[in-house]
């Protein structure tokens, strides 16, 4: 079992969950919907300088479905190139 963790930006929410849900019917995951932070390109602060915010989903997966997800999330970054999106897995036990 695998904790995958995906930082975007808010504005692809939606296509990352609606992806996954198609992908893995049985997904579980929770959302923390309003995430600051700075990344390799920009700040996402929420301010009215750097007004951008991302969200942060964790789902726990099957090993089973984590090529699954590796490839929903390289799909949607093909799709929306300039938005940043970060997939991290992190080895979990039950």
């Amino acid at each position: 079992m695998y904790r995958a963790e995906i930082i975007a930006n808010q504005s692809v929410q939606d296509d990352i969950i609606e992806t996954l849900e198609e992908y893995i019917p049985n997904i579980l995951y929770t959302v923390v919907p309003l995430v600051n932070g700075r990344g390799a390109g920009d700040y996402k602060l929420g301010s009215s300088t750097w007004p951008e915010t991302n969200f942060l989903m964790i789902s726990y997966v099957a090993d089973s479905d984590k090529d699954k997800v590796r490839a929903v999330i390289a799909a949607v970054k093909q799709k929306f190139k300039d938005e940043g999106i970060k997939l991290f897995f992190v080895k979990a036990e039950e």
